[in-house]
């Protein structure tokens, strides 16, 4: 077993991470940028080394920094955590070449999994069906913007333009029609080319009222893997997931069946090593789609870890110290349901606009079957430069409705202040009866926005009465001035300062 483990990551999931060590008895060495200097998870690691300024390309997405700091540490291994350096091929190969273990997937499986084209092709070679889809050439600029549009048109509108590389819902844009297509084209390179580096394209068809469904897997490297189960991640804004739960209601058992023998056989022909996911869509008609592998930790991990008791994180460290997996797929047990909400620090009635600024103060729920996994505290900065996810509150129930029923409750009973979240809207949705009959779909938001949008007209009015309060105390304490001529003496109007001023938003 490993003595030290770098863990490249910030926020929740390092949090999540140096938790995993403490109970395996291996010290945890942090990294932070400058923004994080006070941050959650370097004051509960038992090391952390500074590794530059905010930005993430100096920071947190700087291999050679990081490959610098576990060296200068004595770590033996190193986790990735999810997102920054998770997939990157090139960082894991830095790491063994120096003799330092990454805890995830072979480079060559890092590169497979990681081209969204190229994986597509392999997943078909291997009898899993893809969703329908047309690619170029290795040449960006092979096809034209009409060839584009031909090959859209012959697939169907709506159709998705999306990045070869990454994932996260970057790159990723609608075309609802011929005259779309141009600028999706020139939106999704541009953020895949800032994201990821790398600005190839490809199309796919869009399904009408799909689910998503995904399916942790487990592998030793060596070709033999097994699952821990599915999860249903419908519930999404902007390509990226809100809500998660395991299992994936209202499925077959012949189609889980199917879909979880699928994602196995994918692990087993990839050489799988460590923990991932196979994503699929699931259709109206029960037909399903290979959709992309995230050879990663996802960041709905609780919920598989609440219905079969095992500890993912643990998993990822044995696997990658040992060479094996230490259970077999007879020995996975799957009890009753587990949901997860992901708090963020945005603006549900704006768009989702991601928020800025201090936690004030910070209540959790807890008590019998809930968990959270944060990465802030009361008095923590929440930088602009990263994801602005807060918290997942997950729960667990004998069944579904009962895990849904103590969702709700954890959600009622948590207290933010300092900055506006979601926590609104995700209660809004937990209490939606579409969501809770079970009938989910990819654009679940998007066709309910008007339904829900009541439920978060009041969100931040909290602070906004603190500030009205605050802003009538100043201005009677406020000395009294002259007035224009007629008027007399008046205190002045705080309404009235410039200054006020939020990202992407008016005073």
């Amino acid at each position: 077993m490993f003595s030290k483990i770098l863990i490249a990551n910030r926020g929740e999931i390092a949090c999540r991470i140096v938790r995993a060590c403490r109970e395996l008895g291996i010290r945890s060495a942090a990294v932070y940028s400058e923004a994080d200097r006070e941050a959650l998870h370097v004051r509960q690691a038992d090391e952390a080394y500074p590794i530059g300024p905010a930005a993430p390309a100096e920071s947190y997405l700087n291999a050679e920094r990081i490959v610098g700091a576990a060296i200068h540490c004595g770590a033996d291994a190193v986790h990735p955590g999810y997102g920054f350096l998770s997939e990157q091929a090139p960082f894991a190969e830095a790491c063994s070449e120096i003799g330092l273990v990454f805890i995830g997937p072979a480079p060559e499986t890092l590169r497979a999994a990681g081209d969204k084209i190229a994986s597509r092709a392999a997943v078909a070679e291997a009898g899993v069906p893809i969703i329908p889809g047309a690619a170029p050439p290795e040449d960006v600029e092979a096809w034209s913007v009409e060839t584009w549009r031909a090959e859209a048109g012959r697939l169907g509108h709506p159709v998705l333009v999306k990045a070869a590389a990454g994932g996260g819902g970057r790159g990723m844009r609608r075309a609802a029609s011929p005259g779309d297509i141009e600028e999706a084209l020139a939106s999704a390179r541009a953020e895949a080319l800032a994201a990821f580096g790398d600005g190839r394209l490809y199309l796919e068809k869009m399904l009408p009222a799909a689910r998503h469904v995904e399916v942790q897997i487990l592998g030793d490297g060596n070709g033999a893997a097994i699952h821990l189960g599915e999860r249903e991640c419908s519930v999404q804004r902007r390509h990226q997931k809100v809500f998660e739960e395991a299992p994936a209601p209202g499925l077959s058992p012949p189609l889980r069946g199917e879909i979880l023998a699928a994602a196995v056989h994918l692990g087993e022909r990839l050489n799988y090593r460590g923990a991932g996911t196979v994503e699929f869509l699931v259709g109206e008609g029960g037909e399903f789609y290979f959709l992309e592998i995230n050879a990663r930790l996802q960041v709905e991990h609780p919920v598989t870890e609440m219905t079969t008791g095992l500890d993912l994180v643990a998993l990822q460290i044995q696997v990658a110290a040992e060479g094996r997996l230490p259970l077999a797929q007879p020995q996975v047990r799957f009890a009753g349901h587990a949901a997860e909400a992901r708090l963020y620090a945005e603006d549900p009635a704006r768009d989702f606009i991601p928020q800025g600024g201090n936690v004030r103060a910070l209540d959790l729920p807890g008590g019998e079957g809930v968990r959270v996994d944060t990465g802030v505290a009361a008095g923590s900065a929440v930088p602009p430069d990263y994801d602005p996810l807060l918290a997942k509150i997950i729960a667990w129930g004998e069944d579904r409705p009962a895990a849904l029923a103590r969702l709700s409750g954890a959600l009622a009973a948590l207290r933010l202040t300092g900055l506006r979240t979601n926590q609104s809207f995700l209660a809004a949705v937990a209490g939606h009866p579409t969501f809770r009959s079970g009938e989910l779909a990819t654009d679940f938001i998007e066709r309910r926005g008007g339904e829900l949008s009541g439920e978060i007209s009041g969100e931040g009015m909290e602070d906004a009465r603190i500030a009205a309060a605050l802003g009538v105390h100043l201005s009677a304490m406020s000395p009294p001035r002259a007035g224009r001529p007629g008027e007399g003496e008046r205190r002045p109007d705080p309404w009235s300062r410039p200054g006020g001023w939020i990202p992407g938003g008016a005073a």
